[in-house]
């Protein structure tokens, strides 16, 4: 195969990098709004207030589906494993940094199973799926319900079983009856239900309604079909940079945490 019958057969899909530039645009505006607060110049309660719990559902939900649907696209086009693993080992890497960045910042409530890990679980897992077809649908209903039953049977079914569920070495199923403490937390269940459903819609979409997927970006919005492209460089770099820009103004403010 030549390189450009090899650049044909894993072409790229303009509409879907967008989407996804454009969750990289929210959740930047997002953290910023957590940093302000954290560093005390806006103070609002990221824990509790629907403004911002919901936003969180909302920008993890379409990382997820975006994520799905790429997973559609590269079965479709036959993504060798080899291709997969090394895509994989970069999403890996980049959760231990985070674990390691977070740690440094956050010792008590470190991320240690959020967004990058919890893509890391259920990349493998949509990947061994990718041939389930239509059964994605109701699979991926049944992974956001898992969640809220377990909670239902966890305050009946005693203390032990509770702790044992909520502790670190299982809370990152998500089956658990309180949240654990930490920065940012994904859990198997129910997001893995979110990515099942984006790669059932990618799989829907390159049967039935390519068109949609292969549909150009207006010129005024292309720069987030870059940032689509460069997603994990950007995730790993943008917090850092917004929280060098705001503790900067912060020192230089005398303003103390």
């Amino acid at each position: 195969m030549t390189s450009s019958q090899a650049a044909a057969r894993f072409s790229r899909f303009d509409a879907v990098d967008a989407l996804r530039g454009l969750a990289m645009v929210w959740m930047t505006v997002f953290h910023f709004c957590f940093d302000l607060s954290h560093f005390g110049f806006w103070q609002q309660d990221f824990l509790h207030d629907p403004v911002w719990t919901w936003q969180r559902v909302a920008i993890v939900s379409l990382f997820l589906w975006c994520a799905g649907v790429s997973q559609a696209i590269a079965t479709a086009q036959g993504q060798g494993l080899p291709r997969f693993w090394k895509r994989w080992g970069q999403i890996a890497l980049a959760a231990l940094l985070v674990s390691a960045g977070s740690y440094a910042m956050f010792p008590q409530s470190f991320i240690y199973f959020g967004v990058m890990h919890g893509i890391a679980v259920m990349l493998v897992l949509v990947r061994l799926s990718a041939r389930w077809g239509r059964w994605l649908w109701p699979l991926g209903l049944a992974a956001m319900v898992l969640p809220w039953l377990a909670e239902f049977w966890l305050q009946g079914a005693g203390q032990a079983w509770a702790e044992l569920f909520n502790s670190r070495a299982l809370n990152w199923l998500g089956l658990v009856s309180r949240k654990p403490f930490t920065e940012d937390y994904v859990p198997l269940f129910p997001w893995l239900g979110v990515m099942w459903w984006g790669m059932a819609s990618g799989q829907w979409l390159l049967a039935q309604r390519r068109s949609w997927l292969a549909a150009a970006v207006p010129r005024p919005l292309r720069f987030l079909t870059v940032m689509g492209r460069w997603s994990l460089s950007y995730y790993l770099l943008h917090q850092p940079v917004l929280i060098a820009l705001v503790a900067g103004t912060a020192w230089l403010l005398g303003r103390t945490i």
